[in-house]
């Protein structure tokens, strides 16, 4: 019997190599969607913890205007180094200023960096201070969660005149802030970072309050 030769479909391998392309495409796409909304999921949850943050800092019978319509970014390296963008919102009642609030980081933690937002007032004093997230260790440098402890509250009053500039250091560096015990570091950075924003805020109160806020969409 005469062996017959074998055909061979010459478009196979081409076949196989769309199909597996398609499949690369279709993975990366959903891929990419699903990192879409993860991100967009993080940064709503983000912006409404800010918003209540900002919103514990500045009491809403203080000013008549929406915080978060009225601000804008800006950098500077001196009182905010390492490249950081702080965001200025501002509060202001029958469009008078009555505090600005900064959001902006301490670079230097045990851990890295301390995000913080400081209210203060036109006067100078601060209103209040938060820590919006931060990776110091738990159980020591956490205690400056106002979840933790009512060490974040030390802040509240305080201005560069009360107490005096020299004092503005915890107590191990002769300042009349409280450290934490077994935790310097953290504490130390939280409050070299917002002595810094309220020399800014002392330096460019009237920029803080004229420059043009961003327009962002009402959702």
């Amino acid at each position: 019997m005469e062996n017959k030769p074998i055909r061979t479909d010459s478009t196979q391998p081409w076949r196989s190599a769309l199909a597996l392309g398609l499949v690369v495409i279709i993975g990366t796409a959903l891929l990419a969607a699903v990192n879409g909304l993860t991100r967009a999921r993080i940064t709503d949850q983000e912006q409404r913890v800010v918003l209540e943050q900002l919103q514990q800092i500045i009491p809403a019978e203080l000013h008549d205007n929406a915080l978060h319509r009225d601000y804008y970014d800006f950098s500077a390296d001196t009182a905010f180094p390492q490249g950081q963008i702080v965001t200025a919102y501002r509060a202001r009642k029958q469009g008078q200023p009555v505090a600005v609030i900064l959001r902006f980081a301490a670079m230097d933690g045990y851990n890295g960096r301390i995000n913080l937002l400081a209210g203060i007032a036109v006067t100078g004093q601060l209103i209040g201070v938060r820590v919006t997230s931060h990776k110091e260790t738990p159980g020591l440098g956490d205690g400056i969660e106002i979840e933790r402890s009512d060490w974040i509250r030390a802040f509240n009053g305080k201005s560069l005149q009360q107490p005096t500039l020299e004092q503005w250091a915890v107590q191990r560096d002769g300042g009349s802030f409280d450290q934490m015990t077994g935790a310097t570091i953290t504490p130390r950075a939280v409050v070299n970072a917002v002595k810094r924003a309220l020399l800014y805020f002392q330096q460019h109160q009237q920029e803080l309050f004229e420059t043009p806020a961003h327009e962002i969409t009402e959702k």
